[in-house]
């Protein structure tokens, strides 16, 4: 079993930081943007996407999470991931949108500027991300897709939101 083998069992067959890709790797993603930048997910950590809704505000939360949404009976909490990345605040717009996944056996969403499409990559396309890819910290980035008229960015989930955060979001 090789490293990489190794690593996509430990973190349940999802993207993860440090992880390096081979031409029969074929990855499925989730795109989306914030800003300017776009970045993926691996499709098997989505639930589901979700337009903006009403959030419930939470007294002494996280500054990061928005608020909870009650989704079919389930209370989920909501992170800004422009606050979370430390990306100006915008006004959320029609192409906003509630990413619902699950992250450490918890299901947590996250609000993004607009979802983009689903693709699927081949690995070889990938490369570990530099120190400075853009204006998120390096650590969430678990690779580069170089695409024929873009650079899509990686992100790992499970560093992303760390249990010590998501416990935080799901305590306020």
């Amino acid at each position: 079993m090789s490293t990489s083998q190794q690593q996509a069992e430990v973190v349940g067959g999802k993207i993860a930081a440090g992880q390096t890709f081979s031409a029969a790797d074929q990855l499925q993603l989730v795109t989306f943007g914030l800003g300017s930048e776009e970045f993926a997910v691996d499709i098997l950590a989505v639930q589901e996407i979700n337009r903006m809704m009403a959030l419930t505000r939470v007294p002494q939360s996280p500054p990061e999470v928005e608020g909870v949404i009650n989704l079919r009976g389930k209370i989920i909490p909501v992170v800004d991931l422009r606050k979370r990345f430390g990306l100006p605040a915008t006004d959320k717009s029609e192409q906003s949108r509630i990413v619902v996944v699950e992250v450490h056996a918890r299901t947590i969403g996250f609000i993004v500027d607009r979802v983009s499409e689903v693709l699927r990559i081949s690995g070889k396309i990938v490369e570990p991300a530099p120190s400075m890819v853009c204006s998120v910290d390096a650590d969430f980035i678990a690779g580069v897709g170089k695409l024929e008229d873009r650079l899509l960015i990686l992100l790992d989930l499970g560093r992303l939101f760390s249990v010590e955060q998501i416990e935080a979001a799901k305590a306020a």
